[in-house]
């Protein structure tokens, strides 16, 4: 059998593979169709299907070309893409290699930016709380272009309004792919100084792709962290970014974004003014009433006529020393009382009656004991008499001397008849001495039931 004519898989398929790369409408095909089978892969290569109504076609794009995506693909999307086909040899399989890849219908920016703003807004980025502005800062950061003309107009307007603020610009770009990073660095450093009171970011007017770096999510995010107030200038009045939302002010144009920070000094000044002025109303009106009750008091009998003012005082006092004097006199008369009774008390002829007394006392108590004692042996000689005859009347001998006796064998005591047999020796113990006997005869007497 002539197996010349068979071909191996690698080298059919390494045939196919060469007809793709050389075919001239394969190398460079614009398509499209609908996403499907999409799984976003942080920082590597995107696999992915694209599909219509009657067939469908693997897709690869490699990470350097997906970075320049600006929106990111879902599955059911309809997008266009360009790319050239391939085949894969190790599965056979033929797929496209995609170069660039944008929204069918809708701009691939915009689509972003709605992307963008949906994940910011699920995250509550823009629900977060807005700092408040400064009345009166000393010192602000501006964040913009050096060369454009919104750091111009901000500097005339602070000029105009509040001369004595300091303005320090960090310069950044604005328009770019660079643009986004600058930006969010210089708002850090801005931060990081420690010295600002405000932030102020933006740049002139233009088309999306020139505004777009405010819509990037590094910008976002550092205002977002920025501690801060940051106002946002970017674009015109109906230019509406991602920055915008994020920030705690949103101004329509740098004149704006001035007026917003700083107040005008000369309204200041006037205001101070007129706050002296009031002041000082009042402090005359305070004066002028202090000065009337002043006369008011000078008037008043306290200081025409002093005297009368500790002259109940004086009243009091010398009715309080008059009962001083008789409690005082009171007192005195009841300890002499006290004394002349404790001097009768203590006076001889009442210490013989007390002496007399308590020993007539001791006679009359000894008297007492003497007649209870002899009582008390009489009662306990009694009572022993007749306990002796009432053990006497119960003794056993009392009652064997009446003519009783009781009857032992092998010296136990024999209850009744049942213990005894016919022949049984057994003594009998009366009042005066014992006696043996023999059993004859047994006579049992039966109770009736």
């Amino acid at each position: 059998m002539d197996n010349s004519k068979y071909l191996s898989i690698s080298t059919i398929t390494k045939y196919i593979k060469r007809k793709f790369d050389v075919d001239p409408y394969l190398g460079r095909v614009y398509l499209t169709g609908e996403i499907s089978n999409f799984r976003l892969r942080t920082n590597a290569h995107q696999y992915f299907s694209l599909k219509d109504d009657h067939a469908k076609i693997s897709a690869i794009m490699f990470k350097s070309a997906f970075q320049k995506v600006k929106f990111t693909p879902e599955d059911g999307m309809k997008v266009l893409v360009s790319g050239r086909i391939g085949l894969y040899e190790s599965s056979g399989s033929y797929q496209i290699y995609v170069d660039s890849m944008q929204p069918d219908g809708v701009g691939a920016l915009y689509q972003a930016y709605e992307q963008l703003k949906k994940k910011l807004a699920s995250e509550g980025l823009f629900d977060e709380f807005k700092k408040p502005l400064p009345k009166f800062p000393k010192k602000i950061a501006v964040v913009t272009s050096p060369s454009g003309a919104v750091i111009r107009d901000i500097i005339t307007t602070t000029r105009r309004r509040f001369p004595i603020v300091q303005l320090v610009l960090f310069p950044a770009q604005v328009q770019g792919d660079a643009a986004a990073p600058d930006i969010a660095k210089q708002i850090k450093r801005a931060n990081d100084d420690g010295s600002f009171d405000t932030l102020i970011i933006g740049r002139g007017g233009g088309s999306i792709e020139d505004l777009w770096p405010f819509n990037e999510e590094i910008v976002a995010r550092a205002i977002s962290d920025s501690n801060l107030p940051v106002i946002s200038s970017v674009g015109h009045e109906t230019d509406t970014t991602i920055a915008d939302l994020v920030a705690d002010v949103r101004a329509a144009t740098p004149t704006a974004a001035a007026e917003l920070a700083v107040p005008v000094l000369t309204d200041e000044i006037l205001k101070i003014t007129q706050q002296r002025q009031r002041l000082m109303a009042a402090i005359r009106n305070l004066i002028k009433l202090d000065q009337q009750r002043l006369d008011k008091l000078q008037k008043s009998y306290i200081f025409q006529q002093p005297t009368r003012l500790y002259e109940g005082y004086s009243q009091n006092v010398d009715i309080l020393k008059q009962r001083l004097n008789q409690q005082i006199n009171a007192s005195f008369s009841n300890w002499q009382q006290s004394l002349s009774v404790m001097r009768n008390r203590l006076s001889f002829q009442a210490l013989q009656q007390q002496v007399n007394s308590a020993q007539q006392s001791k006679v009359n108590v000894e008297q007492r004991l003497k007649r209870g004692i002899q009582l008390l042996l009489d009662n306990r000689k009694r009572e022993f008499s007749s306990t002796i005859e009432s053990l006497d009347f119960l003794s056993p001998l009392k009652i064997m001397s009446r003519g009783y006796t009781y009857v032992t064998k092998d010296d136990h005591v024999i209850r009744g008849v049942k213990q005894l047999k016919i022949g049984s020796n057994i003594n009998l113990h009366f009042n005066d001495g014992n006696a043996s006997a023999e059993i004859k005869s047994i006579n049992e007497e039966h109770e009736n039931e």
